[in-house]
């Protein structure tokens, strides 16, 4: 008898003597199943849990919350709710949170209150742009008490897993932080019968995080503290709207207003027919990324990065501006002098700015500095290179600048807040989702977005408000002249001039990556905080 035959008997076999099992052995089987684990999407209450950290050589205690405060709909009537806002708090305590707890419930004397007197202790409350990105970014960034760890001093992260590491630059110092993720990022959700859609545009945007605020700042007995707004990228648009908001919907008055890698008034990067001021505030930017990856002649690659990207602003906004605004009137002699100047500049040969019309946009810019080489060069960070798979087109593939910090970001954070901070849901935190359509509503309508006038409008209402600018040499995304010339054009008062100020940083949309800019950036943030008029002068 062959194997093959004996196989099939075997099996057979096998079959009549499961076959005769007792129908009671089913039946056990099927009870021993588990029911599937319910789908939690928020755990019942927030977690708070108790930390230490050394921060300029000074040691914090403090109480880090995360969870949600629901807005509703018909405040006056009904009140439904019509969202779940996700944050992360930090607030300083004045000694171990958990040995003060436990002194408390042991009946011994300890001070009524275990934080700092909330009138001379700051909050700022803290988001990223999009539109559609989480807080995650300025949180493990820069301001929070832990940070994405990196491999090298640029920001690489190096091989997986990922996590985070004490931050020695944070600002928990200065300020406790309140970090909001808007509806549909991070775990933020509509609730109910209310369509996500409701909360995607810039009006209603604004509005839900006033609203998040002023319920936070209500709950938590801190409407007597100085107040703070920091945002990056679209959250500088953002935070310029809610600045005037809170003023004029709330009553909420900001003493400090943080701008990470700003965009307030879109037709500064915004390439389009007929719009040349792009062209000129992403020069000096094309210049400083050039002399990073050491394509310039001499003349300007032995400069300081400081000292060229001014040269190359002064070009900008002199004879290129000039040459742009002439058009079709520049002569052949002017048209050949300013395309020498702009490759001495930028890196790119003359004949392609020549073909370019002398306006070169990121996109390509981004592809043809480094072609020869086989190499792109980043969006949000200029230094970081990719490589794409067709080498001759007119677009990238990817950004390898976003490439390189995406998965850091979100493995660390996911580790972070449930080993660390103990909050669990099976909600998938939205780190970078699409929430288009935006709608831009009056700010956009038959324009570019501009919300600057806003931002001037409560400065001058408000002239204690001080206004922090930080910005990368090597940011393609929303490029350093873009909020400098957005500046000069906010028609200011003179004496209201010099409230608002830009840093420049080595680094790129996330000058942070960048460890020497981080400390920098530290530096500058504490002098800001110690700068800004705060209460009533006694």
């Amino acid at each position: 008898m062959t194997r093959r035959v004996l196989s099939a008997l075997a099996l057979a076999a096998l079959a009549l003597n499961l076959s005769a099992q007792p129908a009671e052995k089913s039946i056990e089987k099927k009870d021993e199943v588990k029911p599937a684990p319910e789908f939690i999407a928020y755990p019942d209450d927030a977690s708070t849990t108790y930390h230490t950290c050394e921060i300029n050589g000074e040691t914090i205690h403090y109480e880090a919350t995360a969870g949600t405060i629901v807005l509703v709909k018909d405040e006056a009537t009904e009140a439904k709710p019509s969202a779940k806002m996700f944050y992360i708090s930090y607030r300083r305590t004045l000694s171990p949170g958990d040995e003060y707890n436990a002194k408390k419930e042991a009946g011994e004397d300890v001070p009524e209150s275990n934080y700092p007197d909330a009138t001379k202790r700051p909050i700022t409350f803290s988001f990223n742009g999009g539109p559609g990105s989480s807080s995650v970014w300025l949180h493990l960034g820069i301001f929070g008490p832990k940070k994405v760890a990196y491999a090298d001093d640029e920001g690489r992260p190096g091989p997986p897993p990922y996590r985070v590491e004490a931050n020695p630059n944070s600002l928990l110092d200065k300020s406790d932080f309140v970090f909001i993720d808007p509806v549909s990022t991070g775990f933020s959700r509509a609730q109910g019968d209310t369509s996500a859609k409701e909360f995607h545009g810039l009006e209603s945007d604004i509005a839900s995080v006033a609203n998040f605020i002023k319920r936070y700042i209500t709950r938590n007995g801190r409407w007597s503290s100085p107040l703070y707004i920091a945002g990056e990228s679209y959250g500088t648009t953002r935070a310029a709207g809610l600045t005037d908001h809170l003023q004029g919907q709330h009553g909420i008055s900001v003493n400090g207003v943080i701008l990470i890698s700003g965009i307030i008034e879109f037709s500064t990067l915004r390439f389009g027919q007929g719009n040349d001021i792009p062209y000129i505030c992403f020069f000096p930017s094309y210049a400083a990324t050039a002399h990073y990856h050491n394509m310039l002649p001499p003349e300007h690659q032995n400069k300081s990065i400081e000292e060229f990207y001014k040269e190359a602003e002064a070009f900008a906004l002199g004879d290129y501006a000039s040459a742009l605004i002439k058009g079709a009137r520049l002569t052949q002699a002017q048209e050949d002098d300013i395309v020498r100047r702009m490759a001495d500049f930028t890196g790119l040969k003359p004949e392609f700015i020549r073909r370019a019309n002398l306006r070169v946009d990121q996109g390509r810019f981004c592809k043809e500095l480094l072609r020869d080489k086989g190499l792109t060069v980043g969006r949000f960070d200029s230094r970081f290179t990719g490589q794409d798979r067709d080498r001759v087109s007119d677009t990238y593939d990817y950004d390898p600048s976003y490439a390189v910090i995406r998965s850091n970001y979100t493995e660390s954070f996911n580790a972070y807040i449930r080993e660390e901070l103990g909050f669990e849901s099976d909600l998938s935190y939205e780190i970078l989702t699409n929430v288009w359509p935006w709608d831009y509503g009056r700010a956009g309508e038959a324009r570019y977005v501009n919300v600057a006038e806003r931002l001037r409008s409560v400065m001058h209402e408000q002239p204690h408000i001080r206004v922090f600018v930080g910005s990368g040499y090597h940011d393609l995304a929303t490029p350093p002249l873009g909020m400098d010339y957005t500046h000069d054009h906010m028609q200011l008062a003179d004496d209201l001039y010099e409230n608002m100020k830009n840093h420049y940083y080595i680094g790129g949309h996330m000058m942070y990556l960048d460890k020497a800019s981080m400390a920098q950036l530290k530096a500058d943030l504490d002098a800001f905080y110690n700068s800004v008029p705060v209460g009533l002068v006694e």
